[in-house]
């Protein structure tokens, strides 16, 4: 299956930052407040949010697309930079008026002392030029994944949804929120476990779970619902079939990304001719390889083969 991966066509549409590491010594509590003072010694830039779901697709072969907004900035002018690199098709409209998504987290003895973030939100104008482009570009995919973290980006999510279903595309969605009728319609959604207990409650035994899922994904009208669990592994919730996997045992030193690693590696099994249980496999070796590595990280196809 991962020899079919080279001839698939994934177009990744979301919300795209800018993650920014700073790595440090940190050998002192400062004299002004009771905080750690890092000195700072090395700095990384790497693909986060959207961007990072194409990363990780690319890693593992797939010929990869990707459609979002940036700003007019330095932020933006590296992830187009980082995005070439990766050999990803990306089509960054450039909002003047916003600043690129930037995440910033202090590292000091391989741990995260703090993440500032810096985000605005689209302007409508570039969004709807975003959405004619999208028309386009989902004529030349085999799937679709919308990734979505909350800043604005897929505001047109709904209508996106119907345009790549009316073309026959698998859409995979990566949640935000607490309002899922938007992505109703689409092939797959993936929230993780406490994402999935904002939309339907609590749960107090597995079978509460599976009707409760079920029932979600039945309202949205969705082929399958794929719930990540942490250490609970992943269950993928489907009209006649439900699907378990275990958590990988394995250190976990950063889950930051693993939800991207897992989106990405769903969508181009399933678009390489997969069936759900094997592709939710392979989806959760990938995520176990992820969370051994520290922050947004990826999955090559040579650790994939191997791991499976």
């Amino acid at each position: 299956m991962l020899d079919k991966v080279a001839q698939v066509r994934l177009l990744v549409v979301g919300d795209v930052m800018l993650d920014r590491y700073w790595f440090g010594d940190v050998s002192r509590i400062s004299p002004e407040a009771p905080v750690p003072v890092v000195k700072v010694e090395r700095i990384e830039e790497r693909l986060g949010g959207a961007a990072n779901v194409a990363r990780n697709a690319a890693a593992v072969g797939a010929r990869t697309a990707l459609l979002s907004v940036v700003g007019d900035d330095d932020a933006g002018r590296t992830l187009s930079r980082l995005l070439a690199d990766g050999q990803i098709d990306a089509g960054l409209h450039v909002d003047r008026e916003i600043d690129t998504t930037v995440k910033l987290r202090v590292i000091g003895r391989q741990q995260q002392l703090l993440r500032i973030d810096f985000e605005t939100a689209p302007s409508h104008e570039i969004l709807q030029a975003k959405l004619a482009e999208f028309g386009k570009r989902v004529a030349e995919s085999d799937v679709v994944i919308l990734s979505d973290y909350g800043k604005g980006g897929l505001t047109h999510i709904t209508e996106m949804i119907r345009l790549a279903r009316a073309a026959g595309k698998p859409v995979l969605v990566d949640p935000k929120g607490d309002d899922y009728a938007k992505y109703a319609g689409a092939t797959v959604i993936t929230p993780n476990r406490s994402e999935l207990r904002e939309v339907v409650g609590r749960w107090g035994s597995e079978k509460e779970l599976v009707a409760k899922s079920q029932k979600l994904r039945t309202d949205l009208g969705l082929e399958a619902l794929l719930v990540t669990r942490s250490e609970e592994g992943m269950t993928l919730f489907a009209a006649d079939e439900i699907h378990h996997q275990p958590a990988q045992a394995r250190e976990v030193f950063d889950v930051s990304g693993a939800g991207d690693t897992v989106i990405a590696t769903l969508a181009v099994m399933l678009a390489a001719g997969a069936g759900w249980a094997e592709a939710i496999r392979t989806a959760n070796v990938a995520a176990g390889i992820v969370v051994g590595k520290l922050g947004t990280a990826v999955v090559t196809r040579e650790e994939l083969a191997a791991a499976l």
